[in-house]
């Protein structure tokens, strides 16, 4: 049964002649000593599948007797670190950690609880619930309820409970009536109905909402994202906004927060590089940004990275994607 998170167009598949003892052995000399080989490292974690690092990770620590990301941890430092940390972690333990550092402490990081929630499908979300609930003993739902509010929460608690239908079929009639419902619940009435938005956009499947979509342009005559933007505010409408760019172009949504993180000079998401290594749906296919690696270069030494650091970042980024092929 193939794996709930490895995508029908992401570039790594499993290693021809996949050998996980030699592969732990090379990574053991790789860490070993003073100085690391970071391009065997690189060169390994990022052309194996999650499922083959498991293994790695299996036979590391049988050969060596400590835990590989323990290892790599002591080992490496910075962005580099958390990358390749993040490769030997299970896909869902590891968005549950990001759940739950996005809600630890004071205050609470929405963009990255909007990121994973809207971004993730619905078998994944399962998953991610239970790894989240063996981490920490309490159950992601209810540490949503405790940390958001008001209309976001419940957004975000029917994302997280995997409720959005996945099927792929589509109903032009349920689309005129969902299109029709949404324009009732805002542009038609004084106020805004966000239940009926809420109850639409997280449970439908993304084809259903794409043509929701374009049914909701023929009645109104706007764009349903200039809807939400007049209706809706706060987090809840970055949340909705997040859903209608994920069920156009997931790709793009990811492709534009990772541009903007770079462009503003802020941590790169490495919530998106994670989510990269399985699921990674090549930039290729979306508009204006065929030459996506020149702006990948561009914008980490806007982001005043090292030149050190933006080469091993675009060089992993680079291995996982292949965007590498690209001709700019």
């Amino acid at each position: 049964m193939a794996s709930i998170w490895v995508g029908k167009r992401g570039t790594i598949r499993d290693y021809a002649g996949f050998n996980p003892s030699v592969d732990a052995e090379a990574i053991r000399k790789a860490i070993r000593g003073i100085g690391t080989d970071e391009k065997t490292l690189i060169s390994i974690l990022t052309e194996r599948t999650n499922a083959q690092r498991q293994l790695i990770a299996k036979e590391y620590q049988a050969l060596c007797g400590k835990e590989l990301k323990d290892d790599l941890k002591g080992d490496l430092s910075g962005h580099f670190k958390h990358l390749m940390v993040a490769l030997v972690t299970p896909p869902a333990v590891f968005d549950a950690k990001q759940l739950k550092k996005s809600m630890k402490g004071m205050g609470t990081n929405e963009d990255a609880l909007i990121e994973i929630l809207t971004t993730r499908t619905s078998k994944q979300m399962q998953e991610i619930g239970h790894a989240y609930y063996t981490a920490y003993k309490k159950s992601l739902g209810d540490e949503i309820s405790s940390e958001t509010s008001g209309n976001f929460r419940k957004a975000l608690l029917i994302l997280a409970n995997g409720r959005r239908d996945e099927s792929l079929k589509v109903d032009e009639q349920l689309a005129r009536k969902d299109a029709q419902i949404l324009y009732n619940a805002g542009e038609k009435r004084w106020g805004t109905d966000e239940d009926a938005f809420t109850d639409i956009l997280c449970l439908r499947s993304f084809p259903q909402l794409k043509l929701t979509f374009d049914e909701y342009r023929n009645i109104s005559q706007k764009d349903i994202e200039d809807s939400i933007k007049g209706e809706l505010s706060g987090h809840f409408e970055d949340l909705l906004l997040a859903i209608v760019r994920c069920a156009r172009n997931t790709p793009a949504f990811l492709a534009e927060r990772l541009y903007r993180a770079l462009k503003v000079g802020l941590e790169i998401s490495f919530i998106f590089l994670a989510s990269l290594k399985e699921n990674v749906k090549i930039l290729l296919n979306i508009d204006g940004i065929s030459c996506f690696f020149s702006i990948l270069i561009e914008f980490s030494f806007v982001a005043n990275l090292s030149a050190n650091l933006a080469h091993r970042l675009i060089m992993s980024f680079l291995i996982i994607t292949e965007v590498g092929a690209l001709k700019c």
